[in-house]
């Protein structure tokens, strides 16, 4: 390839990068521009944040169309969130002016008569989530010849917030089943900017295709600025200590909003109550010293309008502006030049983290900028375990692990996706009508993630559906959705494979404000964008509720729990309980409370063995290792030893530690751990017979034998379990059991 692939661009996008006053092409472009002018492979781009991936897939792909124009949609870009989709419609179509290559977007705020102009027409860039992408192969499946009978290129952006989810079993099934359909070769170009095992992710990437998936990944540098302040919370047991709390209360929030109000800046949080109520607390300090209002609130209950203020009021607003958001600002909508970074709390991920860190330093040479403030209750009288600062080792661990080491969390593929497997065969099913048992069979089972499905288990499966009367046989023996399964197909929630709670949708006056998830009666108060509404009426059937304005109490309004944690980083918290390191970027709360948590961990004897006496007849388990390893011990705690050793009590305080209480002593306890791991070989022995455990949307729908056996291949993990207890699984190796 010549040395300078800024020749082979089309002539509008050379314009363009002019009026850019761009002096070069970035490292990632050059190398997409290598890939995808002079091989056939599929791309993998795997860089930093503002690195430029977006443009490095669009230079080359928007030149091929330039040069050789589509006669269908020629380039298919899946996104994440419609956010994203929006903020990508906006830079597109500003490269495309001069281009003549029309781009169009697709999801459920999008007009009709937008969609119906596509329809007409198919041509140029199709940007679509993997939710409206599922309604067409559903509902319009004659036309997905026409609109994608010429696809050139499929480009997945933030792939690693696909990958390892149901949505990418989704999203690789769609791929596979417009190929089909359309009788189509694209090439895919997949992006992202925290992924660290390329090889999983090369393969997922060009799962049932045969070509080549190469990786593009340069290695710059990034200027880094970071703090961790903690912030304590005392338990308040009367009323001077309930002064104290309240104290306590008033200097966090302040010093929050001393370190956003004069600025543009992003507080992340990691929950929806928790923006909610942080947004609530600076508009209250702000009314109360008499300053502007420049709050904001970004999550996925708030209205796509308020939403979209948030952003515009980020990216081009002409004074400060702060908005507390959740994941929904974490991939990669551009959101101009930020100021700061705060994260409330610690990320559950070193991924999370380095999404959230690369929200701000996006120009130029600027440092990415990230302030972690780390709030918790911290009570001297409560149990040993409980008097660890969790939040802030985590905050620290997770910075350690990409700082030091550069690790991400490693992608972790599901075995046996049984509710994604529900979903794509009633989808495929709807899209095709009706279909022979075998045709339905080798339609769904060939797609690249059911090849863990034996065919006699599809077999049980459709036998399944066809009795609880989702699928219904015809009299010529042929299958088509049944009564049961279309009042499941013909839902529009339907379209989404993820897990999302009923909302009722929240309105003040006109004016749509939100949705939340739990509905007070009429005259109670609750917080959302920021603010404070008094319920007037409640719409059951319509689920619909209308709101005033008022000023009484906070209360939470949606359902959900923490992330998971990875074993590496559970590990690296007691790495750092261990060490006697000051980390430079510690404030000075941290440093003092990371000391006397050092000094507790080695009086106490906490990290010397798994198993330590906790007083009376109970006892504590910190086992150091991931969420889905603590379950698997829990699990083995509750259904294989409980009886036996006449445990009257299993609490756990997931993933740190187990409170057990019985008539066993700790290293009895920790033999008979080690004997049930040595004895046990399948993870379905830590199953009741008649139990069948859900990990997806859509597992209900499934036999209860399939789901038990899905829910041992993919919620359980012995191996690891075995693996973090420093035992080999199988054998009776005692290892690093006590360290």
């Amino acid at each position: 390839m010549s040395a300078n692939p800024f020749t082979r661009l089309a002539p509008f996008i050379q314009e363009f990068i002019y009026k850019k006053r761009w002096d070069t092409l970035r490292e990632a472009q050059v190398e997409a521009c290598r890939v995808l002018f002079d091989t056939p492979n599929h791309l993998l781009i795997a860089s930093g944040t503002a690195s430029g991936k977006t443009e490095a897939a669009f230079f080359p792909a928007l030149t091929e169309l330039y040069n050789e124009p589509s006669s269908s949609v020629g380039i298919l870009y899946i996104g994440p969130l419609k956010a994203l989709i929006n903020d990508q419609f906006e830079r597109i179509t500003d490269l495309l002016k001069e281009g003549q290559v029309p781009v169009w977007h697709w999801h459920g705020d999008v007009s009709q008569a937008e969609k119906t102009k596509l329809m007409q027409k198919p041509c140029g860039v199709l940007q679509i989530t993997p939710e409206s992408l599922e309604g067409l192969l559903m509902n319009r499946p004659n036309a997905i010849p026409a609109l994608f009978q010429d696809l050139r290129y499929v480009i997945i952006d933030e792939v690693h917030a696909f990958m390892g989810a149901d949505r990418g079993i989704q999203v690789l099934s769609q791929l596979t089943r417009i190929e089909r359909m359309a009788s189509c070769s694209p090439r895919r170009i997949g992006l992202s900017a925290t992924l660290s095992d390329y090889e999983t992710a090369a393969a997922w990437l060009g799962a049932g295709t045969k070509n080549a998936v190469e990786v593009v990944s340069p290695q710059g540098g990034r200027k880094l600025r970071l703090s961790v302040e903690h912030f304590s919370f005392p338990d308040a047991r009367d009323e001077k200590q309930a002064e104290q709390l309240a104290l306590a209360r008033k200097a966090y929030y302040d010093f929050v909003y001393d370190n956003t109000h004069l600025k543009k800046a992003l507080v992340f949080t990691n929950s929806r109550s928790d923006a909610e109520l942080t947004t609530l607390e600076l508009r209250r300090i702000a009314a109360k010293r008499e300053q502007r209002d420049v709050f904001h609130v970004h999550h996925g209950s708030i209205s796509a309008m308020l939403r979209e203020e948030a952003e515009a009021a980020l990216r081009e607003g002409p004074g400060p502006a702060v908005a507390a958001a959740t994941l929904t600002l974490e991939l990669g909508i551009d959101l101009g030049e930020l100021e700061r970074v705060i994260q409330l709390g610690a990320p559950y991920s070193c991924s999370s983290f380095v999404q959230r860190l690369g929200r701000s330093g996006r120009r130029g040479d600027q440092a990415s900028e990230m302030m972690f403030l780390c709030p918790e209750d911290e009570d001297e009288e409560a149990q040993l375990p409980a008097r660890m600062p969790w939040m802030l080792l985590r905050a620290i661990a997770v910075i350690e692990l990409y700082i030091r080491e550069k690790w991400v969390e490693p992608l972790a593929l599901r075995k046996k996706p049984v509710g994604v497997l529900y979903h794509q065969t009633m989808s495929t099913l709807k899209s095709m009508g009706e279909a022979e048992p075998p045709d339905l069979a080798r339609a769904v089972l060939t797609l690249p993630a059911f090849r863990g499905i034996e065919l006699e288990e599809y077999k049980e499966f459709l036998q399944y559906l066809i009795q609880t009367d989702h699928i219904q046989r015809t009299e010529e023996g042929s299958l088509i959705i049944g009564l049961g399964g279309e009042k499941i197909v013909n839902n529009y929630r339907f379209y989404a494979v993820f897990k999302d709670d009923e909302e009722h949708v929240v309105y003040n006056g006109s004016e749509e404000i939100g949705s939340i998830t739990t509905v007070p009666p009429p005259g109670y108060c609750f917080s959302l964008a920021g603010m404070l509404w008094k319920v007037e009426e409640v719409d059951t059937k319509h689920k619909a509720l209308y709101v005033k304005s008022a000023k009484g109490k906070v209360d939470t309004l949606w359902l959900g729990a923490g992330g998971d944690v990875h074993t590496r980083v559970v590990q690296k918290m007691r790495e750092v309980l261990e060490d006697s390191t000051i980390y430079p970027y510690l404030a000075p709360g941290a440093v003092n409370r990371l000391e006397r948590a050092r000094r507790l961990a080695r009086e106490s004897g906490l990290l010397k063995q798994v198993v330590i006496p906790a007083g009376g007849d109970s006892l504590f388990i910190l086992p150091w290792a991931g969420s889905k390893q603590f379950r698997t011990l829990e699990r083995l705690l509750k259904h294989n030893l409980s009886e036996r050793l006449a445990l009257r009590s299993i609490v756990p305080m997931e993933p740190y530690y187990m409170v057990v209480a019985g008539k066993v002593d700790n290293e009895t306890l920790m033999e008979e751990i080690r004997k049930e791991l040595t004895d046990c070989e399948d993870a379905g022995a830590l199953l009741d017979p008649d139990e069948a455990p859900y990990l997806g949307k859509y597992d209900e729908f499934v036999p209860p034998k399939l789901v038990r056996t899905a829910f041992a291949a993919d919620g359980l993990d012995l191996e690891g379990l075995a693996e973090v207890l420093g035992m080999a699984h199988g054998a009776a190796g005692r290892g690093a059991m006590d360290v």
